[in-house]
């Protein structure tokens, strides 16, 4: 009876979850660009750029050999669509006395830009990166942590980005975004649900209870090498290297995300238990954002977070590292 109450139970939450998504209009945290094509409609689209000019800009194309249209320099945008520059996803902030670059801003300061950029309350939000380097899906992913944290309106990313959007041909503009009056506001605080600090991770390390994964490239996981803004090699004692660059492949010039098992075989693969708590880290919070995205939104697992200050503010705290071998320089 108690196995029949466990499935039970486990088929009446899974029935519950997808119940949340269905009410919410979206599918689920990824959606395809034949899904938003469908019901665009029925979705608020925000796009990230890094250059807000090429929000703007005509799209280029190229024929190839057998006629196919190829994009070979990006521009435009979704008709419709809002525009939120990457730039607003990272800010200094004061903190035990070191001034900790490339944070996440804080509810207040995230509230203003969002409003500014003309987003509503009562509407899906589909986050559409550029899509040609995996750093543009770390943006959205970034942002993906702030909608969550900050207010319950639904949100998903797009698979392949804007990239994958142009060049299946589908409709773009270069037509500035207009005016709108923008009605959404932070109504809650889960930010310490989705986002560890420093001293979570030290209690990882320490209590050995929750899983610390290094999603940088297992160069710098080794110590050969690092970037200027980490101020010492290798990387946290204890944590498992999961190198960003398995979690994704590229077609057609395209960033693609990859199917929830073979997610799981990665993981499972490189050490980490994906359904246990883990915290992900790299540089400065930027490259473990999408392994975060992954671990608890595509895997469903609600104990994972991801370490906004990572290396850069660790380092910063001369807190303790492991560099299994020599630097390169």
């Amino acid at each position: 009876m108690n196995m029949i109450h466990r499935i039970a139970t486990a088929l009446g939450a899974a029935a519950l979850a997808a119940s949340a998504w269905a009410q919410g209009v979206l599918p689920g945290p990824v959606v395809s660009t034949q899904w938003l094509a469908d019901n665009l409609d029925k979705v608020q689209v925000i796009e990230i750029r890094t250059d807000p000019k090429t929000f703007t800009s005509e799209p280029e194309f190229a024929t190839t050999k057998d006629g196919k249209k190829v994009l070979e320099e990006f521009g435009g945008h979704i008709p419709g669509s809002r525009l939120f520059a990457a730039k607003e996803l990272r800010t200094q902030r004061d903190i035990a006395g070191n001034k900790v670059s490339y944070m996440l801003p804080e509810r207040a300061a995230f509230e203003k830009v969002v409003q500014a950029v003309g987003v509503l309350a009562d509407k899906p939000i589909v986050l559409v990166p550029e899509g040609q380097k995996i750093s543009d899906f770390n943006d959205a992913a970034r942002l993906y942590i702030l909608f969550k944290s900050y207010a319950d309106t639904p949100v998903a990313l797009l698979d392949g980005g804007m990239v994958a959007w142009l060049n299946e041909g589908r409709p773009w503009s270069k037509e500035a975004p207009t005016a709108l009056t923008s009605t959404w506001k932070a109504t809650t605080d889960r930010f310490a649900r989705y986002v560890a600090d420093s001293p979570d991770v030290a209690a990882a390390m320490e209590k050995k209870d929750v899983q610390l994964v290094d999603t940088r490239s297992t160069a710098m996981y080794l110590g050969v090498f690092k970037r200027d803004y980490v101020y010492a090699y290798g990387h946290i004692p204890g944590a498992r290297n999961v190198p960003l660059d398995t979690l994704f492949v590229t077609r057609g010039g395209a960033i693609r995300l990859l199917k929830p098992e073979t997610y799981r075989a990665v993981f499972q693969s490189l050490g980490v238990d994906p359904g246990k708590p883990l915290i992900t880290y790299c540089n400065s919070g930027n490259d473990s954002s999408l392994p975060w995205f992954i671990a608890s939104e595509i895997l469903g697992n609600a104990q994972a977070r991801n370490f906004d200050g990572s290396l850069h503010q660790w380092t910063l705290e001369k807190r303790a590292m492991n560099a299994p071998v020599p630097p390169a320089m």
